[in-house]
Parts: structure tokens; sequence; C-alpha cells
């Protein structure tokens, strides 16, 4: 290696690191706060670490019950996201098997029309939606989050891209033995376009689970709303400095599942980025 190529690679190092460093250092603090006692908080300034570690904060944050049932909210959310998810590559992966697979007239037309038309902003569709919700009786339903985005077209144009690169040959020998559409899209295309289904699944959860500003439109009752909705309500329950510990032990306790999906998903989320795995010739 020469020394221009040594010191271009230390410099990507140290940049790396530097970012990595400013984006954990408040996570860390963030972390520590939900130890410390509300005393601490207020009392002492900028320190990393809490003189003295609690967990009497977790223990009131799931004790609360009454006006911040947040083991409930985390099961909403638990709910929502993994119903919508698994209706997410249902929806995307027939959809885009129509895209890509089948032929009709204005076929490419109508798909980039589509594509074009998601393009805008998605609060240009916040009130009509919200209308929309409010007349087919789905406000505080858990229907309400689910069913939106079902069909989002930045996941069909991923699936459809990695579908185009799958041989039409497959297909044409399948139905040369009799092998109806359905067969071909289930038992030949879907299991070769796993990977970008993985990818597909993880957006729609985390996305899901993370989203905030739809649900605080359609939920007004506490007992069903997700834990986004609900950290809301908890600005205003631990908010003010009252409680900062007990804020910021939510907040936390709300990033577990989504955590624990990018440890265990991670192999598969790297290996689905891979747009040619799933044909190996």
């Amino acid at each position: 290696m020469s020394k221009e190529n040594k010191v271009t690679k230390w410099l990507s190092y140290i940049f790396l690191i530097v970012l990595c460093v400013i984006w954990i250092i408040p996570l860390i603090f963030g972390f520590t706060t939900s130890f410390r006692s509300q005393t601490e908080v207020v009392s002492s300034g900028f320190r990393l670490l809490p003189v003295d570690w609690i967990i009497g904060n977790y223990v009131a944050i799931l004790q609360n019950n009454a006006t911040a049932p947040i083991l409930r909210w985390l099961g909403n959310s638990l709910f929502i996201a993994t119903t919508h998810t698994l209706l997410v590559v249902v929806v995307v992966s027939m959809t885009a098997y129509g895209y890509s697979r089948l032929k009709f007239k204005f076929q490419n037309q109508l798909f980039f029309l589509l594509l074009g038309i998601s393009m805008f902003p998605g609060v240009v569709n916040m009130i009509p939606s919200f209308k929309i919700i409010q007349t087919l009786g789905w406000v505080n339903s858990p229907i309400a989050m689910i069913v939106p985005g079902l069909a989002g077209m930045g996941n069909i144009f991923l699936v459809r891209q990695f579908m185009r690169g799958i041989p039409r040959e497959f297909d044409e020998s399948a139905r040369i033995d009799g092998a109806s559409e359905f067969t071909i899209y289930s038992k030949i295309i879907v299991p070769l376009i796993k990977p970008s289904l993985i990818v597909t699944a993880l957006f729609s959860f985390t996305g899901s689970w993370n989203d905030f500003l739809w649900p605080v439109i359609v939920y007004s009752d506490v007992e069903k709303m997700p834990i986004t909705a609900g950290l809301l309500l908890l600005q205003d329950i631990y908010g003010n400095y009252r409680m900062v510990g007990q804020l910021m032990g939510s907040a936390f306790l709300a990033i577990i599942p989504t955590l624990l999906l990018f440890v265990f998903a991670q192999k598969y989320f790297v290996e689905a980025m891979d747009l040619n795995a799933g044909v190996k010739g």
C-alpha cells in the first residue's frame, strides 16, 4: 500500500471515529440519565456517568398503569408493526410481480405515474387520509396504523427491480408444465426474491414502530396508543424537569424491540442489500 493510500485510510478511520463519538455520546448520556435520581439530574452538570445508579425510574415506569401504561403501549406497537410488516410483504411482492412479470396496457406508464405521485411529501395527504379513516370508523383502531402505507411505492420499486433480474425462462418453463400464475409467484419467484423481501420487512417494521405523527393524529384513547404516541403523552406527565429520569427510561424501553431486531437481523440485512443474491448461477 502506498503512503498516500495509508494516509487516506487513516483519515477515513479518524473521520468515522469522530462521527461515531458525536452520535453515541448523547445516546450514552440519555441512557445513564435514566439511572439517575431526580435530585442528581437537577443539581449536577454534565456528567456522563451517574454518581449513584438507581433502578427506581424503571420501577416507577412499569408500575404506572393508570396514566402511562407503557407495557400496553409496547404491546400495541408490537402488534401493529408485526401485522403491518406481514401484510406489506404480501401486498408488495404481489404488486411487484404484476408490474415485472405480467403484461398489460400502460404497464410502465402507470407504474412510473404512481412512483412520481409517491414523491410528494406525506404531510400533504394527512388531512385527506384522516378524513378517510374517520369515515371508515377506524379512529382509535389499530387498522388506522396497519392499512395505510401497505403499498408503498418505494418498497414496490425495490422488489420490482430485484424481480426483473430473474430470468423469464423460469416462468416459461413453469407455464409449460401447467403451473398457474399464483403457483409461479408463490413457488418460484417468492423464494428467489427473499433477500429483497427481508429488506422490505425490516424497513416496514422499523418505519411502523417509529412512526410518530400519524398515531398522534388518529389516537386519543390512552389504552390503545402505540408507544410513539404514548411518549408524547409522557412529556406532559414526566416532562418540565420533574421526572427526567423516568422520561429517558421510557424512551429507552421504546427502542429495545428495534435494537433487538437490528442485532439479530443485521446479517440478513447486509446479505439482502446484494440485489444479485436472488439468482445464483
